[in-house]
């Protein structure tokens, strides 16, 4: 597909690019690794000055697709460290009410496949941040972005300590509160949904036999009648390969929130702020949150209230739920972007981190063409922006979607929606239907 607007050609066999990276998060960093193993130059700038600078202890989940596209952008030997240190596979993935009644199981032989690379992992973000990372040797941490220009055909990254960096191409992968988006795409901001959410993590060493036996599984997505959900999942890891990052000896990243070489499972509990006892965007105390989670769970069934209970307190975070609206063509230039900084999406379809992935990669093929001189670079760069669109906020609607279902849904809705699930779960090719799209846009 032609890029929207006409573009400005770039000579690779002049120069070489140079691409400068802004932010260390999953996209940036997959693309930092896909362009070194092409042997493109590329820079790293991360505002966060270590791993510690703030929490990121929890699981993420990698679809298929995110797996293909580690897979190609990692060099062999990390992509191996990757996969050996992702969690075990559940058994199955569980619908329940708020009194754990059963709506609907999916077996794990259904969304599981065989294929070595495409397939559904979950990893501590901790352990994929560190193999991300891992031999890089331009990464710059502490490095707040403020502001770029461009000038003599080169675009510069100038950050909050006076420093500055040069480079051809610029990308923005700096979270959805980005920096780069503000200037390049002003009217491009992300909105804030209301909605919150808090997590928590027990661990298995301490709990297991304390946890119902559905609740460790595999996942587990429960409804409330009140607006509220709850969504469970188990990082289960052999301690001997889980240990990449968190709680090393000499790394900065210690305590329970950083922990990743012992098994527990994950909890997060959504819903609209009045549903959480008001909850302020800027309350971080974990017994505030410890107290307003068990409020919010107060009438559900006790195998519930006693996993919100259970949770390290230490581990205890809260975030705002985020989306964003779709983003009419811009012209191609300097800038890109990629992941959140162009179409955050709210968690409820666990696709953000894939959808990253999945605009790294693609950008990453998009620069190797034009660095060897198989297409224009800004062609290139433009087509996969327009790719991007139109894939990416799919996903931003689809997850908007899924959220509402569970923080809008009214007394009749809920209760269609349950007499839905149980019809699919006495239907096994339903079933095998719903199970092959899980982790799709």
């Amino acid at each position: 597909m032609n890029a929207p607007h006409p573009t400005r050609a770039f000579d690779a066999a002049v120069r070489p690019p140079h691409v400068l990276i802004i932010g260390g998060g999953v996209g940036g960093l997959a693309l930092a690794q896909g362009l070194r193993r092409e042997g493109i130059s590329a820079a790293v700038y991360e505002r966060d000055r270590s791993l510690a600078s703030r929490p990121q202890g929890y699981r993420v989940h990698i679809s298929p697709g995110g797996s293909r596209a580690l897979h190609e952008c990692l060099p062999p030997h990390l992509f191996d460290a990757f996969d050996r240190t992702c969690g075990k596979p559940g058994r199955a993935f569980h619908f329940l009410t708020e009194r754990m009644q059963p709506l609907l199981s999916l077996d794990a032989t259904m969304i599981r496949n065989d294929d070595a690379i495409a397939r559904h992992r979950s990893v501590s973000r901790v352990t994929l941040r560190h193999v991300l990372m891992a031999e890089l040797a331009h990464l710059h941490l502490g490095k707040t972005f403020a502001r770029y220009e461009e000038r003599g055909g080169r675009v510069i990254a100038h950050f909050e300590d006076g420093t500055s960096a040069e480079g051809d191409i610029l990308v923005a992968a700096d979270g959805s509160g980005s920096r780069v988006r503000r200037q390049l795409l002003p009217d491009a901001a992300p909105i804030d949904t209301r909605v919150a959410a808090i997590g928590g993590k027990v661990f298995l060493d301490e709990a297991r036999e304390r946890i119902a036996p559905r609740l460790r599984d595999g996942m587990c997505i429960v409804s409330g009648r009140d607006g509220i959900g709850l969504f469970v999942a188990v990082q289960d890891v052999a301690a001997a390969d889980g240990a990449i990052g968190g709680n090393e000896p000499g790394s900065d990243a210690t305590g329970a929130v950083f922990e990743n070489a012992r098994s527990y499972v994950m909890w997060g509990l959504g819903a609209r702020r009045d549903k959480l006892a008001g909850l302020d965007a800027n309350e971080h105390d974990p017994a505030r949150l410890a107290a307003i989670a068990r409020h919010a769970v107060a009438g559900w069934a006790p195998e519930l209230r006693d996993l919100i209970a259970l949770a390290d307190p230490t581990t205890l975070s809260q975030f705002s739920i985020r989306t964003s609206t779709p983003v009419g063509p811009w012209p191609t230039g300097r800038v890109t972007l990629l992941g959140d900084a162009i179409h955050a999406m709210t968690p409820y379809r666990g696709i953000g981190a894939n959808m990253a992935l999945e605009d790294a990669v693609r950008l990453k093929r998009a620069m190797v063409a034009g660095a060897r001189g198989e297409r224009d670079l800004f062609a290139a760069i433009g087509a996969y922006e327009e790719d991007m669109r139109g894939y990416g906020f799919r996903a931003v609607r689809n997850s908007l979607q899924a959220m509402r279902r569970t923080v809008d849904v009214g007394p009749l809705r809920l209760a269609a929606q349950r007499l839905m699930f149980r019809a699919i779960d006495r239907l096994p090719a339903a079933k095998r239907r719903m199970a092959r799209s899980m982790g799709r846009d």
